[in-house]
């Protein structure tokens, strides 16, 4: 082979090479980019689109600790197990039985909305809050960031949603590693560009940086909202409803944060406070329709008066584990709004 061969030779090579160089567009998240590589549209933008798929767990062997064992302490009136590694409201131990009934009252309406259920593979058998999967990821266009607990109770969840989400063929975009701590139920979307996330001991500061650096790349805005006290998560404080409109507990949020929603055109319900968590710990099916424990009688009313459509089932028994019908659902897919 001649000098002249070789040369026609790279030659030919470069031309390939322009013909199939790598493309940073459509980015990652495009609707037909992600058909063509993960056979589906995955995550959402937004708390108040209709909502396609979700993913829950029905309580099951891992509440089987429950069932011994504990010391009951009247000053809190909780059931504390032992080494702090589960706890449940009052003197009585869960009634599993109508846990199980009350969160297949949960699944049952959701497919009554046509919602895809997709349920936890294999959990852990030590992991009694398992069933709130709403704090294991937060869930972004195009896929999904895996939390990390810092209380060791819960530590490990991810674990088995990360292996679920991956059998669905879900993305993975990211792990709050290092010394981050995040979890789901600290995060909420107020629009599509902006969301927020509470900061306190169940969620910090390095890990809101990490998935505001995922939030980022989306053009996402994330506000930082500090918890008051020891409060666990933003969403026993606020839930949007439909795109201009949410329901909260005033008193538990910021001035700025407040009127941050104001200037973003949210206008807001005050939570009844005699319903507790309860009337903010509910779910949005679609913009202005919302799933809501029969037990927030009074906070369903105020939503039917200001046009909101109600979905009452009976949820009393699952909230004593501390979370309600919004800790028991991650969506997955929702639709624009």
């Amino acid at each position: 082979m001649d000098d002249h061969d070789t040369v026609s030779e790279i030659s030919a090579y470069m031309n390939l090479h322009r013909r199939i160089q790598g493309q940073g567009e459509p980015a990652f998240e495009n609707p037909a980019m992600q058909e063509k590589v993960w056979r589906n549209v995955w995550g959402l933008n937004n708390d108040v689109g209709r909502l396609r798929k979700v993913l829950v767990h029905r309580p099951g062997i891992e509440w089987d600790v429950m069932k011994t064992g504990g010391e009951y302490l009247p000053e809190i009136d909780v059931l504390l197990g032992p080494h702090d590694m589960w706890y449940w409201k009052g003197r009585e131990r869960p009634d599993i039985e109508k846990a199980q009934a009350q969160h297949d009252n949960l699944t049952g309406a959701l497919k009554a909305e046509g919602v895809e259920i997709i349920e936890v593979l294999e959990p852990l058998p030590h992991l009694t809050k398992t069933i709130y999967t709403r704090d294991t990821a937060v869930i972004v266009k195009g896929g999904a960031v895996l939390c990390r607990f810092g209380i060791d109770y819960r530590r490990g969840e991810e674990l088995p949603v990360m292996r679920t989400l991956a059998e669905i063929g879900m993305p993975i975009l990211h792990s709050i590693h290092g010394r981050g701590l995040m979890e789901g139920g600290s995060f909420l979307w107020l629009n599509e560009t902006t969301a927020a996330v509470s900061i306190g001991h169940r969620s910090n500061h390095e890990g809101a940086r990490q998935l505001g650096e995922v939030l980022k790349t989306i053009g996402v805005e994330l506000l930082l909202v500090d918890n008051t006290g020891y409060g666990l998560h933003i969403d026993g404080s606020l839930v949007m409803l439909k795109p201009d409109l949410a329901m909260a507990f005033i008193y538990d949020l910021p001035w700025w944060f407040l009127d941050r929603l104001k200037e973003m055109g949210i206008h807001i319900l005050d939570a009844v406070e005699g319903d507790g968590w309860q009337s903010v710990n509910c779910l949005a099916v679609s913009p202005g329709r919302v799933i809501m424990a029969a037990s927030a009688e009074r906070s369903a009313g105020k939503l039917v008066r200001a046009g909101i459509e109600v979905i009452p089932i009976e949820y009393d028994e699952i909230p004593k584990g501390g979370g309600g019908i919004h800790c028991s659902t991650l969506p997955l897919v929702r639709d624009d709004v």
